[in-house]
């Protein structure tokens, strides 16, 4: 069972919104939340609403109504570039540079977690805890490769000046 919110044209950046969904993409909903009220950043506002509105989303669903928020997970998130201001600052000698505004729309899924994630998380393995590790050999120290010999000039014929014919 998963749910989304659609946030549209927010008025941060993609490139800073990216950095925040980084932080919270995977996780779990209430572990999401409680990061976001104190991430210091632009994005982290808007995020943390997208994310609320997709869990009100899930719970007031009529199909859904055993779900508890407790459990959900954030699925995806993804942040788009949406349109841009188009804004011109004078600058030296009569001219204009352009300025970006830019937008953003985040699109954000939450649902329960897949029985297999919840297995993984509630029996850790000793195979899975500790990865193999793989034994290498270390290649053997090459030779630094040789100097190369400077480039001969060669013999070269003398440059002779014409003389100037008026």
């Amino acid at each position: 069972m998963e749910s989304r919110c659609v946030a549209r044209y927010l008025r941060v950046t993609p490139r800073k919104m990216r950095l925040v969904a980084d932080i919270v993409r995977g996780l779990n909903v209430n572990d999401a939340i409680g990061l976001l009220k104190f991430t210091p950043r632009a994005g982290a506002r808007p995020i943390l609403k997208a994310i609320q509105s997709a869990v009100a989303n899930i719970v007031n669903r009529d199909d859904a109504r055993e779900v508890n928020p407790d459990t959900l997970v954030i699925k995806t998130i993804l942040v788009d570039e949406g349109p841009s201001f188009r804004r011109f600052m004078p600058r030296a000698m009569g001219r204009a540079t352009p300025i970006r505004k830019r937008m953003s729309h985040v699109t954000v899924t939450v649902g329960a977690p897949e029985p297999e994630e919840a297995e993984a998380e509630a029996i850790p393995d000793e195979e899975a805890a500790a990865p193999p590790v793989k034994e290498t050999k270390k290649a053997a120290a090459k030779p630094a490769p040789k100097k190369k010999a400077p480039a001969s000039r060669g013999t070269t014929k003398p440059t002779v000046k014409k003389k100037r014919t008026d």
